[in-house]
């Protein structure tokens, strides 16, 4: 019996154990695929969000990501952040441009390059991924050849100058040409074309593009897309990988709060008003020191103004003239000079605007609209504080000696030529060259020290003394 019921004890267990053997494989389910949307100008925001999603996606062995690109571009050390995270992915990257109307562009195209799996949707384009300058130098085309002009030491200079020019956006063409070359032959697409798209700026469609070997495949939507890569076999930087991914569930991850403040900080236009509500409030707080409100706000305003431009496009002369601009308005607040110097400052400040970002970068440009705005604003406040500063020149003194000057005020006592009266609720010693008896009205002619000298009032020091009657007259008395 007790071996029967050891052998029986053995047995339940032995096939319990199978039993979750086999239960347990079926009981997990596999990780869903990521869809992560690219939108707008790529700037370091959305590089640092990519590269965290792909962080994560490996962490949770996700089978694929799908990386959903409408961009017009953006900048280059972002879009170079977001290639090497692909590339070092151990998941796979499906670059996918969708939906139909969304375009590739620039900045665009090397990450569609640098993915496992290039895609398009219908209706869609990629291309024109040439490098522009970021501070709007005006440089000619690196194909181009500088025009030839007389033997002369001021022509020379303007030459060099502009072969100097020359060289350095060839090197700029020629570095993006190499880049964008490694990332084609890596995923054994068009290298031909990639060069030319940046050199010469070309675009394709999606059917053109699938035809001259640039993309992989066309997709009408994420579902198309998955059922025509599965089965695939990529190569990732954990090794090959077979794609199973028919039907799979999808899971659309967008940018989180962070992200999407930074986003909205870094934006020129944004940046652009910070930078400005920071200089106007640091003035209002020197103008009126104690205020608090206008200090904090611009100091705060202008620390996340700095931030932004960090990560701008920003010609440090346009910097300058704003920077110049703002202190010529300054200036003309302490040592008024009639307008010059602030219509110098406001002049100052509107050509410094447009050359604060100078730049070709698609969505990185500030409105002309906003800086007209705002310069029309600087010069109306400007003509306002002049107006002020002319209207109190016209206004009467009502302060010190000068202030006292044809104020009405009233005799305390009988007396020759020296006596007391009352003048604004205080006791002044007068001296009048006429008799004086109590509670006569009396105008103050000049003041000296703590003496006032007066002189009887008549009718028409009525509106001489109006808003200055002194406390005590004599109708109140009487």
């Amino acid at each position: 019996m007790r071996r029967t019921l050891l052998f029986l004890l053995s047995f339940v267990a032995l096939l319990t154990s199978a039993t979750g053997l086999v239960a347990q494989p079926s009981t997990e389910t596999p990780a869903p695929i990521r869809e992560i949307a690219i939108e707008g100008p790529i700037g370091p925001a959305t590089s640092a969000f990519i590269e965290r999603e792909l962080e994560q996606a490996a962490a949770a062995n996700t089978p694929l990501i799908i990386l959903r690109l409408d961009t017009p571009g953006g900048l280059d050390g972002a879009m170079r952040d977001i290639v090497k995270a692909i590339l070092a992915s151990p998941v796979p990257v499906a670059g996918y441009v969708a939906p139909g109307g969304a375009r590739a562009a620039s900045a665009g195209t090397y990450i569609l390059y640098a993915s496992h799996i290039a895609a398009m949707a219908p209706a869609t384009n990629l291309g024109a991924a040439t490098p522009v300058s970021i501070g709007g130098d005006g440089s000619p085309p690196a194909d181009a050849e500088p025009e030839k002009s007389p033997a002369s030491e001021s022509d020379d200079i303007a030459e060099q100058t502009s072969d100097n020019a020359t060289a350095k956006r060839r090197k700029a063409v020629n570095d993006a040409v190499a880049y964008i070359r490694s990332l084609a032959e890596r995923r054994e697409r068009n290298a031909d074309w990639a060069e030319q798209a940046v050199r010469e700026g070309t675009s394709l469609s999606a059917q053109a593009a699938l035809d001259a070997n640039v993309i992989d495949l066309i997709a009408a939507d994420t579902t198309q897309l998955l059922d025509r890569i599965d089965g695939q076999r990529v190569e990732t930087a954990a090794g090959m990988q077979q794609l199973n991914v028919a039907g799979a569930r999808v899971e659309h991850h967008e940018p989180g709060w962070q992200t999407e403040l930074l986003s909205v900080i870094t934006n020129p236009t944004v940046a652009y008003l910070l930078f400005m509500i920071g200089i106007y409030g640091l003035i209002l707080e020197g103008l009126n020191p104690g205020t608090g409100v206008p200090g904090v706000v611009g100091a705060i305003s202008l620390l996340c103004a700095l931030f932004a431009f960090q990560v701008l496009p920003v010609n440090y002369a346009g910097l300058a003239l704003i920077a110049l601009g703002i202190g010529l308005m300054i200036a003309e607040m302490f040592a008024p000079s009639f307008g010059i110097l602030g219509l110098g400052g406001v002049a100052a400040f509107v050509f410094g605007s447009i050359m604060l970002m100078d730049t070709d970068v698609p969505g990185f440009e500030i409105p002309f609209g906003l800086i007209g705005g705002i310069a029309v604003a600087s010069a109306l406040l400007l003509f306002g504080i002049l107006y002020m500063f002319l209207r109190s020149r016209r206004e009467r003194i009502h302060t010190g000696h000068a202030g006292l000057i044809g104020s009405r005020c009233v005799a305390l006592a009988d007396f020759e030529r020296e006596g007391r009266v009352l003048l604004h609720g205080e006791s002044w010693l007068a001296v009048s060259p006429t008799p004086v008896a109590r509670d006569d009205a009396l105008v103050v002619t000049a003041a000296e020290g703590l003496k006032v000298f007066v002189r009887p009032a008549g009718p028409a020091d009525t509106t001489i003394a109006a808003g200055n009657a002194p406390a005590r007259t004599p109708a109140t008395r009487r």
